[in-house]
């Protein structure tokens, strides 16, 4: 990115990318307030992904805490990570069909609210089965919100700073991922007015999430209005005069829908994205039970919440640090830069797992060696998504189906990466030989640790492997399907 002054980086991302003429006209003149120079609508935005990642990492973070409170393996543990991704999965085109034919906002505000309730109730739950039917419901709020939020930051970037953007989204988000988590991990030690302290951190999380539903609805300006201006509300009132009727306009949604699916699945860069994803996501999955690892080689609540905390610090650079260099890369090497990029980052998983999960002593002694490893490890494997995938995802079909694709890429990935993680704990419990009934509740236990070691390395190096050579037919393809999606574009504007 270059150096930037005191003044530049004091008044945040948007006052380097304007002095470099790369922030899009809508962040430069949209009508909105603006806080620093930034507009009010992005703040907002990037506050519901921290909270996003907040309470994505809650129940990871308690992995321990909630095995004694119901009596649960990790295969148990692995099943709630699994049937909220699979819910997520199946859900996220309901994102793309809801933001082509509604604000953004709304749905944002809906999605967020949904995710904030069936947190809550997680704290609350009495029973494992109550567990599992809120968390399913908590991946529905998270299948309408993360491809909206998707397109939302793809709409506000142009092309040549738009990794950045879903860098800086990531780097934010990151930082709620580790507040939540870290909070979650110290608060578990305790009780708070007699009640557990990882209960009463979800209760927390979702009142602070219901805040951001109710600022995301009040203060969110839609790209798509601002962008369009008065023409774009002419056209609305002549669509609206056109279709007169409910069933008319139902009818006229569900085929824009419709058309919008079968445009994005006949895109071959959008197939080999997802097939990468596929296996790509796999690792990401199987982390959830990393806090659980460090606890059993008998770290305490505060070194293992500062360890994952290190690897989540790491991402965070790590995301922004690629997407940044992703943009200055395709400069130079339009079609190819972001590719490169995508490839380097997962191919440095390999050496990385097998050295944290298998030749790092699981000692306590060996604190310091393991939060050196995992933040270079999330520093350099955490750039596929804002150095390629999403900025890809944006060059390929025209504007108006960006939230159906990245909606699409999140229901295939997350739909077959859910079944990661309960496969670490099959693996450790029937093949390496895990007994959840051994765990010294201070202690940890050795013997459990090296088990869920072996499962995780299992589900985490090859997939990486094969990730890095799915993205090699992308050289061939996204050339054509980005001057495709432009032409199409093109075509658009002059029918209107």
């Amino acid at each position: 990115m270059g150096l930037t002054s005191r003044a530049q980086r004091f008044r945040g991302p948007s006052s380097y990318f304007r002095s470099k003429n790369l922030l899009p006209s809508n962040l430069v003149t949209m009508k909105t307030k603006t806080i620093f120079g930034i507009s009010l609508s992005l703040v907002i935005i990037n506050m519901a992904a921290i909270m996003e990642r907040a309470d994505e990492n809650l129940l990871p973070a308690v992995y321990k805490e909630v095995s004694e409170a119901f009596a649960a393996g990790p295969s148990d543990l692995g099943y709630l990570t699994f049937i909220r991704n699979f819910v997520q999965g199946l859900a996220s085109p309901l994102a793309g069909v809801l933001a082509i034919n509604y604000d953004r906002p709304t749905v944002l505000a809906i999605g967020i609210l949904c995710w904030a309730l069936s947190t809550a109730a997680v704290g609350a739950s009495k029973y494992f089965f109550q567990v599992a039917f809120w968390r399913a419901v908590n991946g529905f709020g998270l299948a309408i919100v993360i491809p909206a939020l998707q397109s939302f930051i793809a709409d506000s970037y142009k092309d040549g700073v738009r990794g950045a953007g879903f860098g800086f989204l990531n780097l934010i988000g990151t930082v709620g991922g580790i507040g939540g988590g870290a909070i979650a991990t110290v608060m578990a030690g305790g009780e708070y007015w007699g009640v557990a302290g990882w209960r009463c951190s979800f209760v927390m999380m979702g009142a602070l999430s219901c805040l951001i539903a109710f600022l995301v609805f009040q203060f969110v300006v839609d790209p798509r209005r601002i962008n369009g201006g008065s023409n774009d509300a002419s056209k609305m009132s002549e669509r609206e005069n056109l279709i007169e009727n409910k069933s008319l306009r139902s009818s006229t949604v569900w085929w824009e829908s419709w058309v919008a699916m079968k445009t994005v699945m006949k895109v071959p860069t959008f197939q080999f994205i997802v097939l990468q994803g596929l296996v790509g996501s796999i690792p990401w999955t199987a982390m959830v039970f990393i806090t659980l690892w460090f606890e059993l080689i008998g770290f305490d609540h505060n070194s293992s919440a500062t360890l994952v905390g290190l690897f989540a610090a790491g991402c965070a650079l790590g995301s922004f640090l690629g997407g940044v260099i992703a943009d200055r890369i395709s400069l130079k090497y339009p079609h190819s830069g972001r590719i490169m990029c995508a490839q380097f980052s997962s191919f440095m998983g390999i050496p990385f797992c097998i050295f944290l999960l298998s030749i790092i002593p699981q000692q306590v002694s060996s604190y310091y060696t393991y939060a050196t490893t995992l933040f270079l490890m999330g520093l350099t494997v955490s750039w596929c998504a804002t150095a390629a995938n999403g900025p890809m995802f944006a060059e390929v079909v025209p504007p108006k189906h960006r939230t159906m694709i990245y909606a699409f890429d999140r229901a295939f990935e997350v739909s077959f990466s859910s079944f990661a993680a309960p496969i670490v704990g099959i693996l450790a419990e029937k093949v390496y030989g895990y007994d959840p009934k051994t765990v010294d509740p201070v202690s940890g236990s050795a013997k459990e640790a090296m088990a869920l070691s072996r499962g995780l390395l299992a589900m985490m190096v090859v997939p990486t492997g094969l990730c890095c050579l799915f993205y090699s037919p992308l050289y061939w393809t996204f050339k054509q399907d980005k001057e495709n999606a432009r032409i199409a574009a093109v075509k658009e504007t002059e029918m209107l």
